[in-house]
């Protein structure tokens, strides 16, 4: 009896502390997501153009992703995602992204990703448990600069946009191939309870407190832009 209560408790320790690092762990991905975008457009002239922060339905971020190589795939790369509601920026979702080709990164050991997704089409995407970038989403490198140039055609039927920026070189990502799946586990560490993507980012969560500093990031990422004009 003696021998079953203590292997309880340690089970009930050994959770609480997995819970608490877990909610750790998101907590941090919040907070450098929301740096790595205020970092991004305060760089002069190579931010993500105003024109596609006004045309963005949702913007996901994931920060420092470490992989070397000379053309390689995500590993375990996670980050958060905001979509824009009646009321404003949602609360973010978590999400886990896996796979794909990263093009020309030769001796990267560190690299933040930001997509943007465009249109309604590319955010039911998101809204979804799981989806594939080139297969079930078209994806493309996005324009870099103050302004998008009138001459391009990147709002012409891609959904999502992708940049990249590694040891401060940020540009626009050919990323193709991509699998991104909903992280359950910082979801219910930080809301608390399992809840679907959809109902998060159509605007049906609360924001939580430690999700503000990345949404306070998102809004004053258009305020940078419209500064450096």
């Amino acid at each position: 009896m003696k021998k079953l209560v203590t292997l309880v408790t340690v089970l009930s320790l050994t959770t609480i502390g997995w819970a608490a690092t877990t909610r750790e762990n998101a907590q941090d991905r919040l907070d450098n997501s929301g740096q790595v975008l205020h970092e991004i457009m305060a760089a002069p002239d190579q931010g993500i153009p105003q024109e596609v922060l006004d045309h963005a339905k949702c913007i996901a971020v994931v920060p420092h992703m470490l992989k070397g190589g000379f053309v390689f795939g995500a590993e375990n790369g996670r980050g958060v995602a905001t979509c824009r509601t009646a009321t404003g920026w949602s609360a973010p979702a978590f999400f886990a992204i896996t796979g794909g080709s990263w093009g020309l990164q030769i001796g990267i050991e560190g690299v933040d990703l930001v997509m943007i997704i465009q249109n309604d089409k590319g955010m039911q995407r998101l809204l979804s448990s799981k989806f594939q970038l080139g297969a079930d989403a078209s994806a493309a490198a996005g324009p870099v600069g103050r302004h998008a140039s009138a001459d391009t055609d990147w709002k012409l039927n891609t959904e999502i946009l992708t940049y990249s920026r590694a040891k401060g070189v940020f540009a626009g990502l050919t990323l193709t191939g991509a699998s991104i799946r909903r992280d359950d586990d910082s979801t219910e560490a930080i809301y608390g309870h399992d809840i679907s993507n959809q109902l998060i980012l159509e605007g049906k969560e609360a924001v939580p407190a430690s999700a503000q500093s990345f949404l306070d990031a998102v809004k004053g990422a258009k305020e940078q832009a419209v500064a450096s004009k």
